[in-house]
């Protein structure tokens, strides 16, 4: 094998395990973010029990710092989707690359969101005794898909692996993990801003356990979502008109930015599940239409 075929070759050792400086710096500020995320709800849940911690910091609020924890959490989706966007514009991909992606995605999308609901909505408190034993598995489940959801997307993804044309699909197969956690973030960050104390916040999460449910299943299931990856970023467009949308974005960021985020993740997942259902219509209508044309040849031979 020349020099050539083996620097293209992604399974040569040297090849696989070449670390690119500007793609794993977006990934390490990925894990950083989600390392960042996990204190910040440590922090939290300790000013919520009180003791010596919050003795210390007395000027320290719970709910600033899971907010916190939210915006790191989204800064953390912005790296990892610059990561892969950067490897693969300057060619830098590589089987290093994509393994540490994933560890980090654990930690940022996975650990961080996971111990936010737990300490922040799933953990005991005298107004919800029966959380004290569901609590923590409905955490553990949602970090658990989000485990197994990037354990198969590094199997189909792996360059080794031979798939059918009708399988080459650019789309996501299952909800991503960034985005299932921004969901889960963004809402957190919306009830904050709703709260006026943790009595009324507890009253308006109720709901939660069922949304962390849902987007838990939707990780693992065959669902598929758009990744973006073949957006042309070189589109032109009239100057009023990238005006007029640059202006309406500003305004709707700023006035409901809580509002805004969340329900940009929720348009994202109900997209997923509207053009799935319309793909089933579509398989079933089809279905028919092939059984009556049977049934039709089958009529005009007798």
């Amino acid at each position: 094998m020349s020099d050539l075929e083996q620097r293209n070759n992604p399974y040569n050792v040297t090849q696989a395990s070449r670390i690119y400086f500007l793609p794993n710096l977006m990934t390490a500020g990925n894990l950083f973010c989600g390392f960042g995320a996990v204190i910040k709800c440590i922090q939290a849940r300790l000013i919520i029990d009180g003791g010596e911690y919050a003795t210390l910091h007395p000027d320290v609020s719970w709910s600033a710092l899971f907010t916190h924890a939210v915006l790191l959490i989204l800064m953390a989706v912005v790296f990892d989707s610059l990561d892969g966007r950067l490897a693969r514009m300057g060619g830098r991909t590589s089987l290093f690359g994509a393994e540490f992606d994933s560890l980090a995605d654990v930690v940022s999308f996975g650990v961080a969101p996971a111990l936010m609901m737990f300490f922040l909505i799933l953990a005991p408190r005298e107004d919800y005794q029966w959380f004290r034993e569901l609590g923590w598995i409905i955490a553990f489940i949602y970090l658990l898909c989000g485990a197994v959801r990037l354990a198969r997307f590094n199997v189909i993804t792996n360059p080794l692996l031979h798939r059918a044309e009708s399988e080459s699909s650019k789309d996501f197969l299952g909800l991503p993990i960034p985005a299932a956690a921004g969901t889960v973030a963004t809402l957190v960050l919306l009830l904050l801003n709703m709260s006026a104390n943790a009595r009324e916040l507890h009253q308006l999460t109720l709901a939660l356990p069922m949304i962390l449910i849902l987007v838990s299943f939707l990780m693992v299931s065959t669902v598929r979502y758009p990744s973006f990856k073949q957006i042309n970023w070189e589109t032109k467009t009239r100057f009023r008109t990238f005006i007029a949308l640059f202006i309406a974005l500003v305004v709707i960021f700023w006035k409901l930015r809580e509002v805004a985020f969340f329900f940009i993740f929720l348009a994202y997942i109900a997209y997923g599940l509207f053009a799935h259902y319309q793909r089933g219509v579509r398989h079933v209508q089809m279905r028919a239409l092939r059984r009556k044309v049977v049934k039709m040849k089958q009529q005009s031979s007798e």
